[in-house]
């Protein structure tokens, strides 16, 4: 597995060795030991989920505060979609700043976002399976969010407006104070 450091301290992508052959393919979607010498970062993941969306689709920007933050280690199964990461930690010299990239059920990237950020994505393709592990229950109560369109992160979220398909919760959320 190929790990690197994004601009976004402690946020890395993942690039498993895949495995072909005239059956098909293998690969190691994660190694707990490796990704902590490679990273530094001793993950016990708790938590699993996945999703299914169609083309179009914006989920977040969400996180998870206090003791109830969590790291999410995610990836694509079938389709493609736009992956966001926001640096919310006040301390850090990316405070502010966000991270994007394309995750597909044919590149087989995957995202690490630790604790501290906000994280959405919108779906490129058809339909996507989106899939990701937390190493921190789901906490109602510590649940935050950004509006997707904050002004001041400006993402480009790779899907026109007029064919974005939002939640109502997520239209409801809070732009980004810096």
């Amino acid at each position: 597995m190929e790990i690197k450091e994004t601009y976004l301290k402690g946020c890395y992508t993942l690039q498993p060795w895949v495995f072909t052959d005239d059956r098909g393919y293998f690969f190691e979607s994660y190694n707990q030991k490796a990704f902590t010498e490679l990273t530094g970062y001793s993950a016990e993941f708790v938590q699993d989920n996945q999703s299914l969306s169609s083309f179009g689709t914006v989920r977040g920007l969400h996180y998870q505060s206090g003791a109830h933050a969590q790291a999410k280690l995610v990836r694509v199964i079938e389709g493609s979609v736009f992956d966001v990461a926001v640096d919310l930690r006040k301390d850090s010299s990316t405070y502010g700043q966000w991270f994007g990239v394309e995750l597909s059920g044919q590149n087989n990237l995957q995202l690490f976002i630790p604790r501290g950020f906000a994280h959405g994505f919108s779906v490129l393709s058809e339909k996507a399976l989106f899939s990701y592990k937390c190493d921190n229950f789901y906490h109602k109560a510590s649940e935050g969010g950004i509006r997707y369109d904050d002004p001041t992160l400006g993402i480009d979220w790779q899907i026109p407006k007029d064919k974005m398909i939002l939640s109502e919760k997520d239209l409801l959320l809070p732009y980004f104070n810096v």
